[in-house]
């Protein structure tokens, strides 16, 4: 009997797995980067203003964010501003399901709702040095008077475009890049933790 296609999908960076866990640098320069793999992702698009925004929200347990760089969570939904009137929604639930629930509350409403879960991967880079890695290569301000935990946006780091989440103060970060530059963003911040395997320079 053949397997379900589930049980063998392979993840965009399965096979730096080793790599990445070979990168990992601990103590006051501490910094690790890990694959998500197989999160839940649905589009959505509606009209902010509409009573189908309200519907989906409250689907969700929490309501769609009104301003770019703001999230909402609530169980296991969060929701991501990517537009005026476009979201991210990622869930540790079902893609299917979530999808399926969704289009039911927007009905017969213009919008749209589309399980894009393949279209993306999540890498976690984490640790007290994180935030000094994607400053190599991210024009954001991430200081903490600029970007904290709860804020994501779409930006660069190196030459790939992600979706840039700041889970936590640790500080925690998680970069949505499409499935198909994530080998090359993976080396990219495997290359730029290396420095910080060895004391730092004063």
């Amino acid at each position: 009997m053949a397997e379900p296609i589930a049980a063998s999908r392979t993840s965009p960076v399965a096979h730096l797995a080793e790599r990445m866990r070979a990168a990992t640098v601990t103590g006051a320069r501490g910094v690790t980067l890990t694959e998500w793999p197989f999160i839940a992702m649905v589009n959505v698009r509606v009209d902010p203003a509409s009573e189908a925004a309200d519907r989906i929200g409250k689907a969700l347990g929490a309501p769609l964010p009104s301003r770019c760089g703001h999230t909402s969570a609530s169980g296991p939904h969060t929701v991501l501003w990517l537009g005026p009137d476009e979201w991210l929604v990622l869930s540790q639930a079902d893609a299917t399901a979530v999808t399926a629930e969704l289009r039911e509350v927007l009905g017969a409403d213009p919008g749209s709702v589309v399980d894009v879960s393949a279209n993306r991967t999540t890498l976690e880079l984490s640790g007290p040095a994180a935030r000094h890695v994607l400053e190599k290569g991210c024009t954001l301000d991430l200081h903490p008077r600029a970007f904290g935990p709860g804020q994501a946006v779409s930006t660069t780091v190196g030459p790939v475009a992600v979706l840039l989440w700041q889970v936590d103060d640790t500080p925690t970060y998680r970069l949505l890049p499409r499935s198909s530059f994530a080998d090359y963003l993976a080396r990219w911040l495997i290359d730029a933790m290396s420095e910080y395997h060895g004391p730092e320079i004063p």
